[in-house]
This record gives structure tokens, sequence and C-alpha cells, in this order.
């Protein structure tokens, strides 16, 4: 199977996509009212600065969220009936001219998003770990003078129209394809994630991540698995230093990059790289920990009623005796470094059970 990763330089406002070709949509934009977008707020919006400068904390932070408005409206024509949308957000708390307030970035989207024409689905909060010792801000132990610590950003998650529809046969068979593990789903689909660090042992610039504010390569690997199926496109129209692509490229999914920084370009292609060489890896670790549960289980419980029909281990229900993951992901052309548009294609190899375990070491129960 072959992917196709796009990288476009330029403005998520203006960038031109083709009207329902994207599967599923995965961002983090930029925070309005946090300081370090300022600047690029600026940049779209002059007037947003010109707020921020004459202490009017609320019209800077519903100009800014203007801006972005114009790319969930762009995004909603981008994706296919039934198609996905997952944009994490981290609400802001800041001093403006002597008061200290919220700014809930959160609720600001969801609206902007319902205007654009998208259903709002449960959505997931996203603790983050802290190194803090103390969880308040302000005057301590003394009543009424203290604020909470936010430790969490959310991953809000809409829809384009009705249930997306699986129509031919070839469909259905690629979406069993595209399945995940039952304990995976168990756990991916819990409105809060935690133990997911800032960063992911694939992606280990912390110095890119913080100039970028990049989630952790986990994030997106999730959702591609959660909300698309092999062959999809993925687009990410503050694709940063690449990482949802990363994603996209390990996970057998193809991508569409957009971010105004041309600087970032050596540290996509690094990424995409990096993420069809640990495309194998990943999936291994997928099946070391899905045969781990399954032993724990098959303990408590017995005999398995459903195997994998790929890789021969139990399963715990019928749709998962289709399941299968990237073996091996290889770029075959990479991008000409001229232009601002690069090009990746990447060939995979799907569901080659040799590539990813050991057949002799599966348990008898798994035989």
């Amino acid at each position: 199977m072959k992917t196709t990763h796009r990288l476009v330089t330029g403005d998520a406002r203006f960038a031109q996509f083709e009207a329902e070709s994207v599967g599923l949509v995965i961002t983090s934009p930029p925070y309005p009212m946090i300081a370090m977008w300022d600047d690029a707020f600026s940049e779209m919006t002059l007037a947003s600065k010109e707020a921020l400068f004459s202490n009017n904390g609320q019209l800077a932070w519903e100009l800014m969220h203007k801006e972005l408005d114009i790319v969930w409206a762009s995004l909603f024509k981008a994706l296919i009936n039934g198609g996905i949308a997952c944009i994490n957000i981290g609400d802001a708390t800041r001093t403006i001219d002597g008061t200290f307030r919220l700014y809930p970035n959160a609720a600001r989207i969801i609206d902007g998003m319902s205007k654009a024409g998208f259903t709002p689905l449960p959505d997931i909060i996203w603790r983050k770990p802290t190194n803090a010792p103390n969880k308040f801000m302000g005057s301590g132990m003394l009543p009424a003078g203290a604020y909470v610590t936010y430790e969490h950003e959310y991953i809000l998650i809409f829809r384009k129209g009705n249930k997306r529809a699986f129509s031919t046969e070839a469909e259905k068979q690629n979406r069993r394809r595209s399945a995940y593990f039952w304990e995976e789903r168990n756990r991916w689909f819990s409105d809060i994630w935690q133990n997911i660090s800032g960063t992911h042992q694939l992606l280990t610039s912390e110095s890119v991540r913080n100039r970028s504010g990049a989630f952790p390569f986990t994030v997106p690997m999730r959702l591609i698995q959660m909300y698309s199926v092999y062959g999809d496109t993925v687009l990410d129209p503050f694709v940063g230093t690449g990482t949802t692509m990363a994603a996209a490229v390990a996970s057998g999914r193809s991508s569409i990059g957009v971010d105004v920084d041309p600087g970032l370009h050596p540290k996509i292609d690094e990424y995409i790289k990096l993420g069809a060489e640990a495309s194998g890896e990943i999936s291994q670790r997928r099946i070391k920990a899905h045969m781990a549960s399954t032993e724990e289980r098959l303990a408590n419980s017995g005999d398995s009623k459903h195997n994998n029909e790929s890789y021969g281990f139990p399963v715990v229900t019928t749709q998962e005796r289709l399941l299968e993951l990237p073996a091996s992901a290889s770029i075959e052309s990479s991008p000409d470094e001229s232009t601002d548009e690069r090009v990746w294609k990447i060939e995979h190899v799907i569901g080659t059970a040799h590539d990813l375990i050991d057949q002799e070491k599966l348990t008898a129960k798994g035989a």
C-alpha cells in the first residue's frame, strides 16, 4: 500500500483543500491569550495586538478566535461526510491591566466549530503531568484569593454530518483491517487521558517542542487509529514540527500538513522518516501489549472464542479477527526542497505476521 504526505508552506486560513477529500483532522492550533502565540495572532490580525496594547483582553481573545473560525470553515469543506475533526486546545489564564481571569478557549472553539456546521461529540480531557510542588496560584493558605492550577488540556472532537458510512464490500473489508484491539478500545475511548508525557521517545527534541507547542506523538497516533482507516488522508492545518504527519506515516494513512514557518521543514522531514522507521516497531509494541493482556485474561477466564486470522493469536471480539497492523514503511521518494510544497511517497507493508511476531512464541492457547 502506498500513501502520500504533502507539506504546504502557508497560512492555514488561506490554504486550499480539495472538497470532501480528508477523512480526519488532527491539530493543535495557536492558543489565544497564551503569550507565546501573541506574535502569531498579531500577524494574523493587527487588531488583536492593538486590543492587547489597550488592555482589552476580552476583545483580543475574540479577535484571535475569529481568525481560527476561518480555518474551521475551511476544514468543514475539506472533510468527507462523517469525517472527524480533533482539536487539542487549552484554556488560558492571564492578567490584563491588573485583573487575572480565565479565557475559555475550548468553549469558544466548540461555538466556532458548531457555527461552521460541525456536530460536537464527547471530548477528552488530557491530564498533563506536572512537577509543580503546589496546586494553587494566588494567596496561598488565605481564603478567597487563590486560584486552581490548570493541569489539563482538551481534545475536542467533532463530526461533519452523519456517522460515516462504509457502503461497498471493499470499504467494509478495509475498515475491518483497520480495527484496534479490545483493550485499546477500553483505554483510548475514556474521557480522561493521563500518563501521556509531553514528548515521545520517537520525537525527542524537547527544545523544538517547547518552541512549537507540539503535542506528544501518542496523541495523534491514538486518534488516527480511533477515527480513520487505512488509506485515509489526515490533515493538520497547524502542523508545526510534523507530529501528526509522522503518526500518519506510522499508521498507513496519507497526510497533509500546513504551516507558515519554512524553518520547521528539516524537523518535519526528520519526523516523517522516524515515523516510517518506527512503523513496524510500534505495531510490535501493540501486539506485545495485546498478548500480555490476553495471557492475563485467559488465565482468569479460560479459552478464547476468537482468533485473529493474520496472526493466529486470541482476540476478544469478532471485529478483531481481520485486524492487521503495519509491518514496515519505507520512503519511496523524498521531497524537492526547492519548492514551498514538499511531497513524500511512502510504501507500506500491512499485516505480515512474519515481520511482526514470532509464531513459535505464541502460546498453545493462542495457536
